[in-house]
């Protein structure tokens, strides 16, 4: 029996290439799987290469002409050479920032980089040059799209589709991605929501095209540490106050900061102090690690298409004193798998018992974790409704708890006027997750017996979940 398994495995290796690949077609691994050797890999460069490299500004002008970007002495293998000095193991480029600028030859637009003065594919140039140097290949996307109006209130169903066409493109023709980036999307600051452009959607074909990719939105300023709303891993922003907490994270995380001041390049850069090595290692890298965050430090190109003198000493002196295995990464803990679906409740009218006036009901689905509807302390067994207005099918509830303020409770839906039992299993977490067999009603319902606090809600989602690939 032992030599026939040998056997089988040799039969099948020629079959299987690096990419995880059998007789052309991927073979995907578990969600968990893939959250597990991303948070592995332990540290990255991030490239912030743009428009904005020309501008002096993180926020490059969306209608800049097409001959300010011309980096002349471009060199992508100098990037990987630098990232393989630091003993990183990946990089990440910013395939088009929120100006629209795009790094590749894509078929949506004539602003894109091969139409500049460089002439050339910066995305093909920098997947292979980093693979020769066995570095993983992510990418970095934004959907906030200035300079083709894909903005809030003006996103039509032709720029959804261009959206799709680009991310088509960027997962077809440069190989296998561990994972891609996603900015600008359900933040403050670009105000385009999931419902605007469809996170399923944009979610399931990623997943189509290659199964093994994760999806990671930049969305931590607006969801709680508790749970994956919206992304595959959980990413902070560090330059906008964006921070994990080394003492209580539990989920597979990403943590971002540039090592000079900005993202983009500034002509200032060369002569101005980058952040020290001690602190990139002692204070980001190692301690982020320990608690199974990985941690990508960005690296900004010049001008001319090179990295920095100053930025280069600092990088090869991570590479010489990091001692990149003696952390132990952990084995992840339990969690809940990512919600990527519409949330049924948003929005939607709403019913409660007694509340005083400043946490009523609406606060409970106004898709806003800083404010609650918190019941009044006289009610002894409070409750809240959300009305849907028609018939509607959905197979999970998700109760913002972040006060730990309940634990005794139970769920219904109403059907033919009929108020039935969700069958679930209470719990005391913050966020409280139940899915189950799919059901068909009007209204939805949670009865809370009082404990010594009066309970509060800060957002009830509601969700029809399809698991676009079966993936966990």
């Amino acid at each position: 029996m032992r030599y026939l398994f040998f056997f089988l495995i040799l039969s099948l290796s020629p079959l299987i290439n690096v990419y995880g690949q059998m007789d052309g077609k991927t073979i995907p691994k578990t969600l968990r799987e893939l959250q597990q050797q991303f948070i592995e890999l332990k540290f990255g460069m991030f490239i912030h290469f743009n428009m904005g490299t020309y501008m002096d500004n993180d926020w490059a002008d969306p209608n800049a002409p097409l001959d300010l970007f011309n980096p002349s002495k471009l060199d992508c293998a100098q990037w990987a050479r630098v990232a393989k000095s630091a003993k990183m193991r990946y990089g990440c480029l910013t395939t088009k920032h929120h100006n629209g600028f795009c790094l590749w030859n894509t078929k949506t637009t004539e602003y894109k980089s091969v139409n500049a003065p460089l002439g050339r594919d910066v995305v093909r140039e920098y997947v292979d040059a980093f693979r020769k140097e066995g570095l993983k290949v992510l990418l970095y996307y934004s959907v906030l799209d200035m300079h083709h109006q894909l903005r809030p209130g003006l996103i039509t169903k032709e720029d959804i589709e261009m959206v799709k066409t680009q991310l088509t493109e960027l997962f077809t023709d440069y190989g296998e991605i561990t994972a891609i980036i996603i900015d600008g999307w359900d933040a403050p600051w670009s105000r385009i929501s999931y419902e605007d452009i469809p996170f399923n959607e944009i979610y399931s074909l990623i997943k189509r095209l290659q199964p093994n990719c994760l999806v990671m939105d930049l969305n931590a300023a607006k969801y709680p540490a508790d749970m994956l709303f919206y992304t595959d891993i959980k990413s902070y922003e560090q330059n906008a106050g964006q921070h994990i907490s080394k003492e209580t994270n539990r989920l597979p995380a990403l943590s971002c900061l540039p090592i000079n001041a900005s993202w983009f390049w500034k002509s200032t850069f060369p002569e101005s102090p980058v952040k020290d090595c001690r602190y990139i290692l002692d204070e980001n890298v190692d301690p982020m690690n320990r608690i199974g965050c990985n941690f990508i430090l960005n690296v900004a190109p010049n001008r001319d298409g090179l990295i920095d003198d100053n930025v280069m000493k600092i990088l090869a002196e991570i590479g010489r004193i990091w001692n990149d295995i003696a952390v132990e990464v952990p084995m992840l803990n339990d969690y809940d798998k990512p919600i990527i679906y519409p949330n049924l409740a948003k929005h939607r009218p709403c019913f409660s018992s007694w509340s005083d006036d400043m946490w009523i009901m609406d606060f409970a689905n106004d898709d806003d974790f800083q404010t609650a509807w918190c019941s009044n302390p006289s009610v002894e067994h409070p409750w809240y409704i959300v009305d849907f207005e028609k018939a509607t099918s959905f197979n999970a509830i998700v109760i913002s708890d972040l006060r730990h303020t309940f634990q005794d409770y139970a769920l219904y839906y109403e059907k033919d006027g009929e108020w039935l039992p969700i069958p679930i299993i209470p719990n005391d977490k913050a966020i409280k997750v139940h899915r189950f067999e799919r059901v068909y009603g009007n209204k939805v319902k949670i009865e809370i017996n009082k404990g010594e606090v009066s309970p509060s809600i800060m957002e009830i989602g509601v969700y029809n979940e399809i698991d676009p690939l079966n993936l966990n």
